[in-house]
């Protein structure tokens, strides 16, 4: 098993995972299946800045991913990030989720993001669980916000704070510029073999 930064290489895989939630769930509110071309451009530009993870096995499955992204995008929101996670949809509830998302907080952290948020289409107790079960609080809502599959829905907004006192931020870092060590250092921390995926 590795934890590892995306490349768009990895775009047909990851794309593979994503798919099913465009066509068939409101976990996502896009309608259209992205082009390979579409998905490996968004790969490069979020990976120029922010942490885009896989967590790829021995014979090169990638079980899940999840990435950062702007939360907003003036200025004064540059602490503020967003997160999305998406598992291989045989592999809920193996671990990996947990993984994945342990490690971008963390490097999220190290860049100087203050403000995570998760932006979730409700009902859906399991996600809303997961980043419970990591730290993550509800603040709010936007009701019937999102149209899909024939009917309107709720987004919860999820928050989780890295720092427990604000004070005056400083600029964020590049996901390049955090040492190589730090980096390993994270991933081994959060990384460990999930017993139902072995």
């Amino acid at each position: 098993m590795a934890l590892r930064f995306a490349t768009p290489e990895d775009a047909p895989r990851i794309l593979a995972i994503y798919a099913p939630y465009i066509l068939n769930t409101c976990i996502t509110y896009e309608y259209t299946v992205p082009t390979l071309e579409e998905f490996e451009e968004r790969i490069r530009n979020i990976s120029k800045k922010m942490p885009y993870l896989v967590y790829e096995q021995e014979d090169g499955t990638i079980l899940g991913y999840a990435y950062a992204a702007p939360h907003m995008t003036r200025a004064a929101y540059q602490w503020d990030a967003e997160l999305s996670i998406y598992m291989n949809e045989q592999n809920h509830r193996s671990g990996v989720g947990t993984i994945l998302y342990k490690a971008l907080i963390a490097l999220l952290k190290e860049q100087g993001y203050i403000n995570l948020y998760a932006l979730i289409s409700v009902p859906n107790e399991p996600s809303v669980g997961f980043h419970r079960s990591l730290g993550f609080e509800q603040v709010g809502i936007y009701p019937h916000t999102g149209y899909k599959l024939g009917r309107w829905n709720d987004i919860a907004i999820l928050e989780y704070c890295t720092q427990p006192e604000l004070g005056h931020p400083v600029p964020t870092k590049s996901i390049h510029d955090l040492p190589q060590k730090r980096i390993n250092e994270i991933f081994t921390a959060t990384q460990r073999v999930p017993q139902t995926v072995r």
